[in-house]
C-alpha cells in the first residue's frame, strides 16, 4: 500500500500522469474534485485515511507545493503504515503556461494560478520523510519523462 503524492505547478501534467499511470490501482485524491465545497483540506484528509485503511493505495493529485503542505500527508500515510512515494514535476513557469495554452473548458487553469504556485514551490527532497522520489519533466514531444531522483 502507498501514497502517492504528485507536486508540481498547475498546468504541467499531474492529473495526467495519474490516469496513465496510477489510475487502475490508486484512489484519486484531489480538491478538484470537490471545486465548490468547504473544508477541502479536511475532505482530502479524510478520503486519505479511508482508502488507506481500507488498504488501498492513493495518489493525492494536488499542487502540494510547501514542505508544509507535505508533511501534513507524509505523516497522514506514516500513520497507516504505506509507503510514500514523490513525483516533482520539475517544470517551469514558461513550460507551464504553454502546456495550459493547449488546454480548453475545465482543464486550463488561469495563469495567475501558476505564478502563485511557483513563488511557493519547494522541490521535496527524501529528508521529508519519501520511501522514493522521482522528477518528472516534459519531454521535446511533450510526453512526461520521469526519472529516480537521487536520494
Amino acid at each position: 500500500m502507498e501514497c502517492v503524492i504528485l507536486i508540481g505547478l498547475p498546468g504541467v501534467g499531474k492529473s495526467s500522469l495519474y490516469r496513465d499511470k496510477f489510475a487502475a490501482t490508486h484512489v484519486h485524491v484531489s480538491k478538484d474534485l470537490w471545486p465548490n465545497a468547504t473544508k477541502r483540506e479536511d475532505r482530502q484528509s479524510d478520503l486519505i485515511a479511508e482508502s488507506l485503511a481500507a488498504g488501498r493505495s492513493v495518489a493525492v493529485d494536488n499542487t502540494n507545493p510547501t514542505i508544509a503542505d507535505r508533511a501534513k500527508l507524509i505523516a497522514l500515510a506514516r500513520k497507516h503504515h504505506a509507503r510514500v512515494i514523490g513525483y516533482f514535476f520539475d517544470v517551469n513557469t514558461r513550460a507551464a503556461v504553454a502546456r495550459n495554452a493547449e488546454r480548453t473548458g475545465k482543464g486550463k487553469v488561469p495563469n495567475v494560478a501558476i505564478f502563485t504556485t511557483a513563488k511557493r514551490l519547494q522541490p521535496p527532497t527524501m529528508s521529508e520523510g519519501f520511501d522514493e522520489l522521482f522528477r518528472v519533466t516534459i519531454a521535446e514531444d511533450r510526453s512526461l519523462k520521469i526519472q529516480q531522483a537521487m536520494a
